[in-house]
């Protein structure tokens, strides 16, 4: 947190933003400069021109500071080119329904899967990213069928090589890549991508990539791991027939998943 210039202000600036997010409604600026390792005076400067720009606000209730509503529309404009059309929805939705299982569309935005739309119930909870939210590409089946359709270069890219080893989120997440790229071979061969506990113990599911001229778009649903054993075919099935309804209603709508 040290340094000159404007480029330091910034950087202490957004990290005084990132902090009252992780800490919640009603952290002091006391509790900010401890985190922070800066002095009270500089906490509360950049706290005041924060308020001022309508990026935290001033909880008076609390005693204390809270995101501010500007960062809302951070947030819109970030998710609204990636959030399909209302007829791709109604598709999720039915999918959802009728295969009993959460269904997530994921797009590819510049080097990561993200998340641009999920249904989900309280028997079915999904990942538990939102949109907007990025994926563990190598660990994730909407991650592994939109690798799959990468070239070597995009590939590396997105996930990371040369920022050190792929991160294990499970005992069964492909760390090694040599058995990542085993894995994408059979994903091209198939056309189904497939997670078994690889993002998270207890869940497992499957994923296809959906054409679409804007940019990369996969559809996964995501069951528990007991559901998917005998259920497995009738899954894949259902992702199968949703997407081709899909891809129709996404090449309307070629903003989404457009910066892929």
């Amino acid at each position: 947190m040290v340094g000159d210039g404007a480029g330091a202000v910034l950087r202490r600036a957004l990290r005084v933003l990132e902090a009252v997010a992780e800490a919640g409604d009603g952290v002091s600026a006391k509790a900010l400069a401890r985190r922070l390792e800066l002095p009270l005076p500089t906490a509360y400067r950049l706290l005041g021109t924060l308020v001022e720009e309508g990026y935290l606000v001033r909880l008076h209730a609390v005693r204390g500071y809270g995101l501010g509503y500007r960062v809302v529309g951070l947030y819109r404009g970030m998710t609204d080119p990636i959030v399909p059309p209302a007829p791709a929805r109604e598709v999720l939705a039915e999918l959802h329904t009728t295969a009993r299982a959460a269904v997530v569309l994921a797009v590819l935005r510049s080097d990561d899967v993200v998340v641009a739309h999920t249904e989900t119930c309280a028997a079915h909870p999904g990942p538990g990213e939102v949109t907007g939210e990025p994926l563990p590409a190598h660990a994730t089946a909407p991650g592994k069928a939109l690798l799959a359709g990468l070239d070597a270069g995009r590939l590396a890219d997105v996930l990371g090589v040369g920022h050190g080893p792929l991160a294990p989120l499970t005992p069964h997440t492909l760390t090694d890549r040599r058995l990542l790229d085993r894995d994408l071979l059979r994903v091209r061969s198939a056309g189904v991508a497939v997670e078994v506990e690889e993002h998270a113990r207890g869940r497992a599911g499957l994923a296809v990539a959906v054409p679409h001229p804007g940019g990369g778009a996969a559809l996964s649903v995501v069951v528990s791991r007991a559901d998917f054993t005998g259920r497995r075919w009738e899954l894949e099935r259902a992702v199968r027939e949703a997407a081709v309804p899909l891809a129709r209603h996404l090449a309307a709508a070629p903003g989404v998943a457009a910066s892929g």
